[in-house]
């Protein structure tokens, strides 16, 4: 599990296409120290395993379920990613629960910036608006935001400069795709009252 505080922008330092599959390298000092084969760290929200670890970067295996839900694929050599490794019990819950399991990829519409943050516009897929609330959880690319607007099948988030600075939203553009999970938690309502939940 995850909060969606973002530890490091990495990099993508080689991508292997596997043909149903890729592998990926990526440097990232702080998600590695300490990294173990089989350890978990998010990369742009995805969960991803550790297959092999040498000084400061990390090998992982994407399947192609992860390269057709999320934007991974779409990465190469240089590309900066979020990186961010679980939460240790215990912890404080600086975001909101993250799972690292992306619902789909939504693209950014347009940036308005003002003196001191941003305004980012973001597209949803079919099917997740649902779940997309003001002032609700969302997460971005792997970053734990909070839901400015909700349309029928957008939603905006203001960013402040912290963000704009140490993640990948600092240099997305409009037409740039991102990767989405809503929260678990209307998941898991949805679900309970469509199988006639009534406590």
């Amino acid at each position: 599990m995850f909060t969606g505080i973002v530890e490091e922008l990495g990099e993508v330092t080689a991508v292997e296409n596997l043909g149903d599959s890729s592998r990926f390298r990526l440097r990232g000092p702080v998600v590695t120290e300490g990294a173990r084969h089989g350890d978990s760290i998010a990369v742009n929200g995805v969960c991803l395993t550790v297959v092999e670890h040498e000084g400061d970067e990390f090998t992982a295996d994407v399947m192609a379920e992860t390269l057709e839900r999320s934007s991974l694929g779409a990465l190469a050599v240089g590309s900066r990613v979020n990186l961010e490794r679980p939460t240790a019990v215990g912890a404080r819950l600086g975001g909101h629960i993250v799972q690292g399991h992306v619902d789909g990829t939504g693209t950014v519409l347009a940036r308005t910036p003002s003196e001191n943050w941003e305004i980012v516009k973001v597209a949803l897929p079919a099917g997740l608006s649902r779940y997309v609330v003001e002032k609700g959880s969302v997460t971005v690319d792997g970053i734990s935001l909070t839901v400015v607007e909700a349309g029928p099948d957008y939603f905006t988030v203001s960013l402040i400069p912290t963000t704009l600075a140490l993640t990948t939203l600092g240099l997305k553009q409009p037409g740039d795709p991102v990767n989405l999970e809503v929260d678990i938690v209307a998941k898991y309502v949805e679900r309970l009252l469509a199988n006639g939940a009534t406590r």
